[in-house]
């Protein structure tokens, strides 16, 4: 007689019993998912020491989420990876704000300085923005930003006259930045702060219908954790429009 193997947990499962108070639940979700966090993590920040790090942060950010009775009901595993991605980025960020030194002329101007980890999140955040793009706008912020191409040169490819190619690249940009802002804010559990979340970029650039303009505001006005959302990436844009200077080490020396 055969005996039948017993089919594991799923994740869904595991996820209930998490939120029930199993924490042994969360420890067979860990392994079962570590491997794969690992090689994100890898992927991410080149030093083995830091990927660790990223590991163990997003994991107990997420197990801190079911305890409090957010976080995912479905899907761990992407749920665990968008969280990896906006830990990096929010390490990467705070990393590039702190500096110790008793040399106050660190603050004067200096050279431009890019953080890698942050860079090649921006990267990533920056393409599939892009790829949600409509076709047609896609095409036109190809061949005008990347091309380098004038809207009377880009005109005759799309079969439409240079005005109407700046406006619809002016569009696909505004689109794009959108999107891209879209891609910092972290999946949220209630409806009506995932149909605000999917939205806030928008309404950042000012591109909302006016009924869910108010909608949103008063969404905002209740909702503290919405509100924190926006304001993360409303410091985003600001600081997408500002580079970050540090001094040489020479400078310091002389």
């Amino acid at each position: 007689m055969t005996i039948p193997v017993a089919e594991p947990d799923s994740d869904t499962d595991l996820l209930a019993a998490v939120r029930s108070g199993d924490t042994a639940a969360y420890g067979t979700l860990y392994e079962r998912h570590r491997t794969a966090a690992r090689q994100l993590a890898y992927g991410l920040s080149r030093d083995p020491a830091d990927a660790d790090d990223l590991v163990a942060e997003t994991f107990a950010k997420v197990f801190a989420s079911l305890r409090a009775g957010r976080g995912p009901m479905v899907a761990f595993r992407a749920y665990l990876h968008t969280t990896m991605r906006h830990v990096c980025y929010h390490r990467a960020r705070r990393d590039r704000r702190l500096e110790f030194t008793d040399d106050l002329t660190r603050y004067d101007e200096g050279e431009p300085f890019t953080d890698p980890a942050l860079d090649r999140l921006e990267r990533a955040y920056a393409a599939a923005a892009f790829r949600q793009l409509p076709e047609r706008w896609r095409d036109v912020l190809w061949q005008t930003a990347v091309e380098g191409n004038t809207p009377a040169e880009v005109a005759g490819m799309l079969g439409m006259t240079p005005n109407a190619v700046a406006v619809l690249a002016h569009r696909a940009r505004e689109g794009l930045r959108s999107l891209y802002l879209q891609q910092h804010v972290a999946a949220a559990e209630h409806p009506e702060c995932r149909w605000a979340g999917d939205r806030l970029g928008g309404h950042l650039r000012g591109r909302l219908a006016s009924r869910d303009a108010g909608r949103m505001r008063t969404h905002l006005g209740w909702c503290a954790e919405c509100r924190g959302r926006f304001a993360e990436i409303r410091e985003i844009d600001g600081l997408r429009h500002r580079s970050y200077r540090q001094r040489h080490h020479a400078d310091r020396a002389g």
